[in-house]
């Protein structure tokens, strides 16, 4: 394992020190973006960072410090730090005292697979693809901002514990999107292809190629344009059938953030809330109908969280958290599994080496059903169908919420119909997921990447993936004017 003489010098410093247990993570990051705006490359960075972390637990409570110097001295400075912030956190802890879940002891390698490597393809050639891909968008008349973009992330991680681990992974994550900005008659409009923010996915190049973004930006540009004189999304209680990325993100927002184990007992309320999903729910709350069913699966090909150890060594594995429509489970760590009775899955994870790993959004994903996309209509006499997320808001409860889309179009008698725009619903997390009545099949499924996850404070980044197929939900209220 590289760093081994510096990992072992941490750990035995900070058991020198009275750490009953401690563990070290080095690594390092490289961050590739590339965007195009209206015809010039307008963002090319390529930024690189490393360094080592070191978390110590003593006297029931946790220290953290880190640094991006690489020296038997600042090892030994920072491991001897983490110990006193440790004993200091210890005197303010009150009466609960921190019970940690063993990891187990592993000696492993872990490398995500991949097809292309980025490496691969010349920096020019991936500019003149967004550059085309953009002037696409633009080809379609009316079009005022078009952007193209991709990135590409490469992290590679050592960590070690006084368990005994030793475990190095090489993590390859790539994504794209296009975007189309159309603004006339005193409205603006956009569309992002595909999905919400893109198609990210652990992989190599062959993600952004499998994006299809020269395929379809001329459409994409066409949809904002038409948007600005579409008919408004009307209101009332009505059924909606949700596209596969806007699915991804109500599960992002209202059950991913509601079923981290850290809210839900109130030790993270920094930047999205608690959570309504307490303790008392686990095992007899009907989150959802029957059909419903989501697990926290960190181990599922091509997800963006994916991978085979989380930041505090515990393996990679498939949670239930919603069975059947029932609450089975939560997001959890070594620190807090023990409290609510529930299995540890390998989510906790930090923005990057330097920041503390904390329970994290990982590939939370609602398992398809068996309803073939085209057959989502069936039986809806009045209803909308709704694609990519344009706004949101939820509560800190994970609660209530109201989602906007980019489009829409309606629905009369099981027939998909005329354009709509600033299509909206909103409602309630349980009784939204209860009305849950079809979801799409496993040709419908798509492991949605989302790149941007925040949450901490200070805020940490996260990658994090909801799978979803199209949906169909009953009885939802639509439109900004809905009252009930």
């Amino acid at each position: 394992m590289q760093f081994e003489s510096e990992a072992q010098r941490a750990l035995d410093t900070a058991t020198s020190r009275g750490a009953e247990y401690a563990d070290v993570r080095f690594g390092t990051i490289r961050d590739e973006h590339i965007e195009v705006r209206n015809g010039v490359v307008s963002s090319l960075s390529d930024a690189e960072s490393g360094g080592f972390s070191i978390r110590s637990f003593a006297d029931g409570a946790w220290g953290f410090a880190s640094s991006a110097i690489v020296a038997d001295a600042e090892v030994d400075r920072i491991a001897a730090l983490s110990v006193e912030i440790a004993k200091a956190s210890a005197k303010v802890k009150g009466n609960q005292r921190i019970m940690l879940l063993p990891a187990g002891s592993f000696v492993q390698r872990f490398s995500t697979p991949f097809e292309i490597d980025p490496a691969s393809v010349p920096l020019g050639d991936r500019v003149k693809y967004l550059m085309d891909v953009e002037a696409e968008v633009r080809a379609a008349k009316g079009v005022t901002v078009g952007r193209a973009w991709l990135d590409v992330w490469r992290t590679k991680k050592n960590f070690a514990s006084t368990e005994g681990s030793r475990i190095e992974q090489d993590l390859l994550q790539c994504g794209s999107a296009v975007h189309a900005l159309a603004v006339g008659d005193g409205d603006a409009q956009d569309r992002v292809f595909p999905g919400t923010c893109g198609l990210y996915q652990t992989g190599g190049y062959e993600i952004i190629n499998k994006a299809n973004l020269l395929p379809n930006a001329r459409r994409i540009g066409e949809e904002a344009v038409a948007l600005l004189t579409a008919d408004q999304c009307p209101s009332g209680a009505m059924d909606v059938i949700l596209s596969g990325d806007q699915v991804s993100l109500q599960i992002h927002e209202s059950i991913g953030h509601a079923l981290e184990l850290d809210r839900v007992m109130g030790w993270e309320a920094n930047f999205s809330g608690t959570s309504f999903a307490t303790l008392d729910k686990l095992n007899q709350f009907r989150y959802g109908s029957d059909i419903v069913s989501v697990v926290c699966d960190m181990t599922c090909p091509k997800a963006l969280a994916t991978h085979a150890f989380d930041d505090e060594g515990s393996p990679a594995k498939s949670v239930d958290l919603i069975r059947n429509g029932i609450l089975v489970g939560y997001m959890a760590g070594r620190d807090t599994a023990s409290v609510a009775n529930v299995p540890v899955g390998g989510c906790v994870r930090a923005e990057y080496w330097g920041r503390l790993p904390m329970i994290r959004i990982g590939n939370v994903n609602l398992e398809p059903g068996d309803t073939p996309e085209e057959f989502l209509y069936d039986g809806i006499k009045r209803g909308v169908y709704m694609q990519s997320n344009r706004s949101w808001s939820i509560d800190d409860k994970r609660l209530n919420f109201q989602f906007g889309c980019q489009i829409g179009y309606e629905i009369l008698n099981g027939k998909k119909g005329r354009l709509l725009k600033n299509p909206t619903y909103a409602g309630m997390t349980p009784q939204f997921w209860r009305s849950c009545d079809a979801i799409g099949d496993a040709d419908a499924w798509v492991a949605w990447g989302t790149p941007n996850c925040g949450k901490g404070e200070p805020l940490q980044t996260a990658r994090s993936c909801q799978g979803a197929a199209p949906s169909r939900f009953r009885n939802v209220e639509v439109g900004v004017g809905y009252a009930g």
